[in-house]
């Protein structure tokens, strides 16, 4: 299928629309030893609500199917299938250390962990997989000591600071220097559609070392707005990460939910996106 649409963004391309088509960060594009890249909704071989790129075996998707997603996937990225390894995502803060031993885990293997919100790696050829459909995707990118990382951080993993959680185990694992981390935050649901209760937003107000007022806002009706990607960013920086080393997707889920999975718009009935990364030299 021919994706007729060119994304409106400064941050993201859209690539192989004729075919495949996935995003790509332009700053993580300019470092020259990873490949990385986030699905679409778009060339797949899935049926029905999950049609055509589902990339989550738990949903009720035909098992087969969702294998040649990422087959098809890979291809068009220009990654290994066989280096996959995925998430097991529950919406904690857990950080997960992968090598070429986990191949396969969650992907052609039964996933052998639950809880695992975050996977890093400093080995070649090890391709990270972690999914969305409105939460906020984290890449990390150690330019100096060739280590990489990704995050899923839905509200709860957000709250609970996932991404310092990963900038703390990349320095311990790999030595990483947080001033030399390159980070992209989305695409995820943006401040424009996020609506949450008030028992939600609470939880936000605790983060009381942020500027809350950047990511909280009040609605009538005790609701509010929420800009995970602008909280997230904070915690980056609050856990030694330049500012101008951080990009943030311009590009809401739910807004291009015609291209994007979003789970808001679709009221559940959805397949699911991923976010790849590996270390390709």
């Amino acid at each position: 299928m021919v994706i007729y649409m060119d994304i409106q963004s400064k941050t993201m391309k859209l690539n192989n629309k004729d075919s495949v088509p996935y995003l790509t960060y332009n700053s993580l594009e300019e470092i020259n030893f990873i490949r990385h890249g986030f699905s679409t909704r778009f060339g797949g071989v899935s049926k029905g609500i999950f049609s055509s790129m589902n990339l989550a075996f738990n949903r009720g998707d035909n098992q087969d199917d969702v294998v040649e997603n990422y087959k098809r996937l890979c291809n068009s990225i220009g990654l290994d299938f066989n280096t996959l390894v995925a998430s097991a995502q529950d919406h904690h803060t857990f950080v997960r250390p992968v090598t070429s031993e986990n191949y396969g885990v969650g992907i052609t293997k039964p996933r052998d962990m639950q809880s695992v919100d975050a996977l890093i790696t400093n080995e070649k050829n090890v391709t990270l997989v972690t999914y969305y459909a409105d939460c906020t995707p984290l890449f990390f990118v150690d330019t100096k000591n060739k280590a990489i990382g990704l995050a899923h951080a839905g509200w709860r993993g957000t709250v609970g600071k996932i991404g310092a959680e990963v900038v703390k185990k990349m320095t311990e694992l790999y030595n990483t220097d947080p001033a030399d981390l390159v980070c992209a935050v989305g695409p995820a649901i943006s401040k424009c559609c996020y609506e949450v209760d008030k028992a939600c937003a609470d939880e936000f107000y605790k983060l009381s070392t942020l500027d809350t007022s950047a990511f909280i806002f009040p609605k009538e009706n005790n609701k509010f707005h929420l800009d995970l990607l602008e909280c997230n960013r904070q915690i980056l920086v609050e856990a030694g990460v330049k500012p101008e080393n951080i990009t943030l997707s311009d590009f809401c889920t739910r807004c291009n939910s015609e291209l994007l999975w979003s789970h808001r718009a679709t009221n559940g009935q959805r397949g699911t996106m991923c976010a790849v990364m590996s270390i390709i030299n």
